[in-house]
C-alpha cells in the first residue's frame, strides 16, 4: 500500500479541523490507493470522502469521514510534491540546455524533467516521448487541461532527429486524441537556425493550426546556446537579419489564422523582437498572454503596467523620494527596456531619482546567453563591485531559485549583498512594482 507522508497542514483548512498532523500518512481515499498527486487531486474534488490515516508516532490507523463542498481542498501538503518519483527525460534533444551546463553545479540542475503531471500542475512543457499509455489514459480520464507540449516541429522524421528519439513521431497520434477529447493544449517550438525554421516552420504552423481552438497557442522561441557545447550538435546563433525573417513569417501566419479562426495562435518570443530591434506588438496580439510564462508578451505587459502606474501617480496624492540613487540589474537582453522605462519616467513624472541600469554579461554560461533568469551571483558581483550602486540594488526575482534566495551558481542573496555592501531586493516582473522601485514612491492617504 502506498503511504504519503503529510508535511504540513494548512491553517483553517479541513485537515486542521480533523486534527491531522504533520508526520501522519495518507493511505487511502474512498478505499482507493493514491498513486500520485493526480489521483489525490482528482479524488479530493468529491463531496463525500473517507480517508484512511496512519499515525506512526502512536502506531494508530483510523478512518475519517468528510462532507464538504465540491472542489474544496482538504488543506494537506505532502512531503513529496508529486507524491511519487519525478519522471526524467530520455531524449537527447539537439537544443537541450541541460546538456550545455558546466560541470560541478548542484546535482538537481542536471535532472531532465519530462513529467506529464508537471505540465498540468506547473505549466511545464513535455515532449510526450517519455510517457506510457497508462500515463496518457489518465490525462484523458481526469481531463487534465491545459497540456503544454514541446512540439518543435510537425515534420515527424525531423522531430525524431531533433529529439534523438524514435518514439518522437507518436506526437500526432497523441494530439489527435487530445483534440478529440476536447482537452486544451499549448505548444512550444524551440527554433534552431537551419533545422526547424524556414519551410519547416511554415509546414509546422500549417499542421498545428488544424488543432485550434483546442491547441490555443504556440510559442516560437530562439534556442539558447551556452559556451559549453563541446561534442554537441553544432548550432548557430540567431542574428538581427534572421530574427527579422522569423518575425515576418510569424506575423504573416498570424494574419491568416486570425481571419480564419479569430485567434493569433502563433507567437514569437520577446527575444526575437529584441534581436530584430523591433517594438513588441500591442496587447491584443497576445490573445490574453497565454504564453506569458514562456517569455511571450512579458515585455508588452510590463510596458502597459508601467504606463498605468505613471497615469495613476498623476491622480493619487503622494510624494516621491528625492535625491536618491538606485541600481537595476538584469540580463543584457532586457537592460535596454529598463533604460527606456527610466527615460519615460524622467519625461512624464516629477522625480529626481537617479536610476542606474546594469545589463550583466553572462560570463558563466557565455555571452550568447542574455536572459535575466540565467544570470549568476558571481557575474553580478564582478561587474558591480567597483560601481557606486546607490541605496539599494534591485534584481528580477527569476534570478533566484524559486524556493530559496540563491543564484544558479549557489551564491546566496545575503552573501552577494554583504560582498557588495548594499541591500539587494528581488522584484517581481510587474510594471507598478518597478515604478515604485524607480521612484521610491511612498503613498499616503489624506
Amino acid at each position: 500500500m502506498n503511504k504519503h507522508n503529510i508535511k504540513a497542514i494548512v491553517e483553517g483548512g479541513i485537515a486542521e479541523e480533523l486534527e491531522l498532523m504533520p508526520g501522519d500518512e495518507l493511505l487511502l481515499i474512498n478505499g482507493q490507493q493514491i498513486e500520485d498527486v493526480l489521483d489525490y487531486r482528482y479524488l479530493e474534488q468529491e463531496e463525500d470522502l473517507e480517508l484512511l490515516i496512519y499515525r506512526p508516532s502512536t502506531n494508530e490507523e483510523w478512518e475519517v469521514s468528510i462532507e464538504k463542498e465540491v472542489g474544496e481542498p482538504l488543506g494537506i501538503e505532502f512531503e513529496v510534491g508529486l507524491m511519487d518519483d519525478y519522471k526524467s527525460c530520455h531524449n537527447q534533444c539537439v537544443f537541450c540546455f541541460i546538456d550545455q551546463l558546466p560541470p560541478n553545479m548542484r546535482e538537481t540542475m542536471y535532472f531532465k524533467d519530462d513529467d506529464a503531471r508537471l505540465s498540468f500542475l506547473q505549466g511545464n512543457y513535455i515532449t510526450m516521448t517519455n510517457m506510457k499509455e497508462k500515463d496518457f489514459q489518465r490525462i484523458l480520464a481526469y481531463k487534465l487541461s491545459p497540456i503544454n507540449i514541446s512540439i518543435h516541429t510537425m515534420d515527424m522524421p525531423l522531430r525524431q532527429q531533433m529529439l534523438k528519439n524514435r518514439f518522437a513521431n507518436r506526437l500526432i497520434g497523441y494530439m489527435d486524441r487530445l483534440y478529440e477529447a476536447g482537452i486544451t493544449m499549448n505548444g512550444q517550438i524551440v527554433l534552431c537556425k537551419g533545422i526547424n525554421d524556414g519551410e519547416a516552420l511554415t509546414y509546422s504552423i500549417e499542421q498545428m493550426h488544424r488543432y485550434a481552438p483546442y491547441l490555443q497557442s504556440v510559442s516560437v522561441v530562439p534556442v539558447g546556446l551556452s559556451k559549453y557545447r563541446q561534442n554537441l550538435t553544432k548550432l548557430e546563433p540567431w542574428t538581427k537579419e534572421d530574427a527579422e525573417v522569423v518575425l515576418q513569417q510569424i506575423h504573416q501566419a498570424q494574419e491568416k489564422i486570425y481571419k480564419e479562426k479569430g485567434m493569433h495562435f502563433i507567437h514569437a518570443g520577446d527575444e526575437f523582437y529584441f534581436l530584430a530591434e523591433k517594438a513588441v506588438p500591442d496587447e491584443k496580439s497576445y490573445d490574453g498572454y497565454l504564453q506569458y510564462e514562456n517569455g511571450v508578451g512579458m515585455t508588452r505587459l510590463l510596458l502597459n503596467e508601467f504606463q498605468e502606474a505613471i497615469e495613476k501617480s498623476h491622480d493619487e496624492k503622494g510624494r516621491l523620494k528625492k535625491h536618491q540613487k538606485i541600481t537595476l540589474v538584469s540580463g543584457t537582453l532586457f537592460a535596454p527596456v529598463l533604460q527606456k522605462l527610466y527615460r519615460k519616467l524622467q519625461k512624464d513624472v516629477d522625480v529626481e531619482t537617479e536610476v542606474q541600469v546594469i545589463g550583466v554579461r553572462n560570463e558563466f554560461f557565455g555571452e550568447q546567453i542574455t536572459v535575466s533568469g540565467l544570470v549568476t551571483g558571481e557575474d553580478i558581483f564582478n561587474q558591480c563591485k567597483n560601481l557606486c550602486l546607490g541605496t539599494c540594488v534591485y534584481i528580477p526575482e527569476n534570478m533566484l531559485k524559486a524556493d530559496q534566495n540563491i543564484f544558479l551558481d549557489d551564491v546566496t542573496l545575503d552573501e552577494l549583498s554583504q560582498r557588495l555592501e548594499v541591500p539587494i531586493i528581488p522584484l517581481p516582473l510587474h510594471g507598478e512594482t518597478l515604478f515604485n522601485a524607480m521612484t521610491g514612491k511612498e503613498l499616503h492617504n489624506e
